[in-house]
Formats: C-alpha cells, sequence, structure tokens
C-alpha cells in the first residue's frame, strides 16, 4: 500500500514541477518504511524494482515523455531489468533515486536508477524498455523526435552492450525452447 502513497506524492511533486531535458538525471527522496523490508531487516531485493518505477514515472512526467506518450496513446513498458546492490537500507533510512536515461537503440530505450544514501551509490537497477501503441513498439528515436529532438542515441556504455546481448540471447534460447514444445506436443 506504501507504495501507491509513494505514488500519489510523486505525482503531487510533478504537478507544475520544474521540468527537465531528456538526458537531465531526475531525483526522488524517499524513506524506507517496515513492508519495504524482508527477514534481513533491510529493503527487499524486489522492491528495488518497484520503487525504480516511482523514479521512472517521476522522470517521463518531467521529461515530457509521458505527455508524449499520452499523445502517441503509447504506454511504457519494461522487457528487461538488472540490479547491483552495494550497501543495504535500513529501516526509516532515507535515500533518493536518482533516474537517467542512457540512451537507446533500434528497439529499446535503456535506463537507471541510482538508489544513493549520504552521497553514496547503494544500489543500481537498469532496464531497458519500449513505448508501445496499439500497432506495436514505437522506434525510440523516432518515439523521441516528437519532442524535436536528435534521434542519435548517446553512445552506450560497454557493460550496458553486453547485457542487452545477453537478453537477447536469453530471448533467442527461450523461443527455441517454445519451438521445441510446440513440435512435441
Amino acid at each position: 500500500m506504501n507504495l501507491l502513497f509513494r505514488l500519489i506524492k510523486t505525482l503531487l511533486l510533478c504537478i507544475g514541477g520544474k521540468r527537465v531535458g531528456i538526458h537531465t538525471p531526475t531525483r526522488v527522496q524517499l524513506r524506507v518504511w517496515p513492508n519495504d523490508l524482508d527477514f534481513n531487516l533491510h529493503v527487499n531485493n524486489g522492491r528495488y524494482l518497484s520503487l525504480a518505477d516511482i523514479g521512472r514515472i517521476d522522470y517521463f512526467i518531467r521529461s515530457g515523455l509521458f505527455e508524449l506518450a499520452r499523445r502517441r496513446r503509447a504506454f511504457p513498458i519494461v522487457g528487461d531489468a538488472i540490479a547491483k546492490f552495494r550497501r543495504d537500507l535500513k529501516l526509516f533510512e532515507r535515500f533518493e533515486i536518482e533516474t537517467r536515461l542512457l540512451g537507446w537503440d533500434h528497439k529499446w530505450g535503456f535506463m537507471e536508477h541510482r538508489f544513493i544514501k549520504n552521497g553514496r551509490v547503494i544500489g543500481v537497477v537498469a532496464i531497458r524498455g519500449v513505448f508501445r501503441a496499439a500497432d506495436g513498439p514505437l522506434e525510440p528515436g523516432v518515439f523521441l523526435s516528437g519532442l524535436d529532438l536528435p534521434t542519435e542515441s548517446p553512445p552506450l556504455p560497454q557493460w550496458l552492450q553486453e547485457w542487452t546481448q545477453s537478453c537477447e540471447s536469453l530471448t533467442s534460447t527461450l523461443r527455441g525452447e517454445e519451438a521445441k514444445a510446440d513440435t512435441s506436443s
């Protein structure tokens, strides 16, 4: 339930809030609540992904991508996510999520969410996603041209290129397994 309250708070803060360019990181300040915790009494690994959603919503609204998606009748979909945990977050600690667009290729947009406490990165969630309209996914460069922006992505970090290649490899493996299962039934 507290994710709903965090979402409402984020939306209210976005109303009349400062607009940013798509290459400008946004920050959301939060606090750890009891239902964020696991049995080890620190933030549950899965909760980081849910909290990243809050950072992404703030970014989409403040950058104008939400309005552009609304005009195109599209909605964002996360295709893959990866997380790196460096330090834990404990009950009632304050932290912030810094969200930024890393870039895009012909199909995917790549975003990073840095979880920061006392000026230190304690965890990172990266996603690759698309904006999907009724007729299918929108190519990121074409979609962003609706904001009168260059359609060429900034250079993608090496780790991100390697990660997206591994995602494509896993997708191919899963499709192969499904094809085998379909022919054997």
